[in-house]
């Protein structure tokens, strides 16, 4: 599958990244109608805490920039997710049901994960072979979409960082100059 038209499954942190900073009209315009929110990632935006969250998540449905997706009981995906939230194999630590939920759909359906967790999630992208984007990534793929400029990527990260995201670098200058595309 082309990665011009291959799903792109959100966990929870990547997907906030860009809500915190209402930036979800970048995902909208960089991923026409690829974007996809497993259910269990929608749960965890549906914290009354955090309801401002769901609530964009809500409009992008309705916009029909992302859609929803469950997890099947009794279906490859289930019993991976169910593998990775309850008993990995040794050496593999449990992760995140969103994490999960994600991984799970994208191997399956042979999408593309998008999240910053490498430090849970690294051995299980490679291990199943899995395309990965980092909110990084997504901005480096915007900018050259001139969707944003650089000023405007570096506005984004420091609001991300404020709100306790965890990007890896202090600025996205920083992390152009320190990275290549993959």
């Amino acid at each position: 599958m082309s990665s011009l038209i291959e799903p792109l499954f959100f966990d929870t942190d990547c997907l906030s990244a860009f809500l915190w900073v209402n930036g979800q009209s970048i995902l909208a315009k960089l991923y026409p109608a690829r974007i996809i929110i497993p259910a269990e990632v929608y749960a965890e935006i549906s914290n009354p805490t955090i309801q401002h969250l769901k609530d964009k998540v809500d409009t992008m449905i309705s916009c029909g920039d992302v859609r929803i997706e469950s997890i099947v009981v009794d279906t490859n995906e289930y019993r991976l997710y169910r593998k990775l939230t309850t008993t990995p194999e040794w050496g593999h630590k449990i992760i995140g049901r969103g994490e999960a939920a994600a991984i799970a759909l994208a191997k399956e359906q042979g999408g593309i994960i998008a999240s910053n967790n490498l430090k849970d999630i690294a051995i299980y992208v490679e291990e199943y072979n899995l395309k990965h984007k980092t909110t990084g990534v997504i901005l480096r793929e915007a900018l050259e979409a001139s969707l944003i400029t650089e000023a405007d990527g570096n506005q984004l990260w420091a609001a991300m960082l404020k709100k306790r995201r965890k990007l890896g670098f202090d600025t996205f200058t920083e992390y152009l100059q320190l990275t290549r595309p993959g």
